[in-house]
């Protein structure tokens, strides 16, 4: 194979390889910039408002906001937790929905993307379904 052909492709890969990477970066800059709004707009009101529910209904649950997340925690085991987060390990970043439960020793852990596009496009009613989903082990008892 001629050099010049090897070279050609090689300097079309790298430039493909760096556009990607400011595409990257700049889905990465704009989801840091919505993510904490969709978490003041959207996020805490609605796990507010999901516990107060459960609280009515005798379960209780408290609702905080470590930085970058929100968190619907019991207030018997603080192990028992549902959360969401945003991540932005992947070539798009996504919101995640975190479930944390405590069975006697064991902890059991899952998470699941909230969505699939774009975070400003993210409902509450997509909230409430991942919140509604996950609720049930937590109430069983």
């Amino acid at each position: 194979m001629e050099i010049s052909e090897v070279r050609k492709r090689l300097r079309g890969a790298i430039d493909g390889a760096k556009r990607a990477a400011a595409a990257r970066r700049t889905r990465m800059d704009e989801a840091a910039r919505e993510y904490p709004r969709f978490l003041d707009a959207v996020g805490a009101p609605l796990f507010r408002q999901v516990a107060a529910v459960l609280k009515a209904q005798g379960y209780l649950f408290g609702v905080f906001t470590p930085t970058g997340s929100v968190r619907l925690m019991s207030e018997k085991n603080t192990d028992d937790f549902i959360e969401l987060t945003l991540d932005v390990s992947g070539d798009a970043p996504l919101v995640i929905g975190r479930v944390r439960r405590a069975r006697g020793s064991r902890i059991l852990e899952s998470e699941r993307p909230i969505g699939t596009g774009a975070i400003r496009e993210l409902t509450e009613e997509q909230v409430l379904d991942f919140l509604a989903d996950e609720i049930g082990p937590f109430v069983e008892r």
